[in-house]
């Protein structure tokens, strides 16, 4: 039975419940070289699950499995076994961050890693439970696959508690954001009462203000669930959100026109109107950009307000895209309508 003392508090970093010494093996390093150094390395311990790939600056370069490395070739290299793009744990993730890493992915141990990718140490299921260090011992004889299932359930024991809270819990946790939504709406219906003139006068701009709006719902959905997964992969900081942000903002502009693009002619073939086709044009296009910067901001920004960017990223993310895409119609429609 796990008593609650074995479990380090949720909110710290896991640069404190690592493990820092590491056997780590080289780039370039064929199989025997490798097993030389594992050999002559003072931090060889029973601790060893997992083979970590670093290059001569230090950063985690892939991860090698015991048994393709005692069962290769001695001339083999290792860069040619390794598998390559290693799922990692940053070094400022709190342990529970780690628990939906071990629940997610159910491996054995993770490597963690810096900002700048450095391989700093490593992080396996006994900092959880001491008494799992049995059944991590018996790794090479395999483990049953309901000890394995029960293993990842006893980890993730706190994470699903958080998903299968009561039903107050639940509600208090999703409404305030689901307000969001509403007031959204009220937004959007003083939006269009700014604009009611050329509602009335051009009532066909009102037919696709629904296509305009999903169209950009859709992007930031797409890009809130990205975002979220990219969280996982390779951590967060301010120099890959800005990058990822650069990134999103340009497929958004690519995404828009191309959607754009199959209104309009569609519009056009129906309505022979070039002023419906400038205001659709632009409209989508802004709004789907809009949108996939707010599906990709979004969930950072509360991740680094320690908020819960699962929970509240998306009804957020789609009130942003909802704003943009709806101004940018209206907008545009005023310009070109008159």
């Amino acid at each position: 039975m796990v008593t609650q003392t074995m479990i380090p508090p949720l909110d710290d970093l896991v640069e404190k419940h690592m493990h820092r010494e590491v056997v780590s093996l080289k780039t370039g390093q064929t199989v025997a070289e490798a097993l030389e150094s594992i050999r002559g390395s003072p931090s060889f311990s029973s601790r060893i699950i997992y083979f970590y790939v670093v290059d001569p600056d230090g950063k985690l370069q892939g991860i090698m499995a015991t048994r393709a490395l005692l069962l290769s070739q001695p001339e083999k290299l290792i860069d040619d076994l390794m598998v390559r793009r290693p799922v990692a744990i940053p070094s400022f993730a709190t342990i529970f961050d780690a628990c939906e890493f071990f629940t997610m992915y159910k491996f054995l141990a993770f490597p963690v890693v810096n900002e700048k990718g450095t391989l700093v140490g490593m992080l396996d299921i006994r900092t959880y439970n001491a008494e799992m260090s049995s059944m991590n011992e018996d790794l090479s004889k395999g483990i049953p696959k309901k000890t394995y299932d029960d293993l990842f359930q006893l980890i993730g024991v706190h994470w699903e508690e958080a998903k299968t809270s009561g039903i107050w819990s639940g509600f208090s946790a999703r409404f305030p954001w689901l307000v969001c939504n509403v007031l959204g709406g009220l937004v959007a219906a003083f939006l269009l009462g700014l604009f009611e003139y050329e509602l009335e006068e051009f009532v066909v701009l009102a037919l696709f203000i629904p296509v305009v709006l999903a169209l950009a719902e859709s992007v930031a959905i797409q890009s809130v669930s990205i975002s979220l997964q990219s969280m996982h992969d390779d951590g967060l900081t301010w120099k890959k959100l800005v990058a990822k942000l650069y990134r999103e903002v340009f497929t958004g502009v690519i995404l828009g026109i191309a959607t754009a693009l199959l209104v309009v002619v569609y519009s056009y073939l129906l309505y022979r109107e070039l002023r419906l086709v400038g205001a659709l044009l632009i409209g989508i296009s802004g709004g789907v950009t809009c949108a996939a910067a707010a599906g990709q901001g979004v969930p950072s920004f509360l991740k680094i307000l320690k908020m819960n960017p699962q929970v509240a990223a998306g009804p957020i993310a789609l009130v942003c895209a909802d704003m943009a895409a709806l101004l940018f119609y209206l907008l545009s429609a005023r310009f070109f309508f008159g």
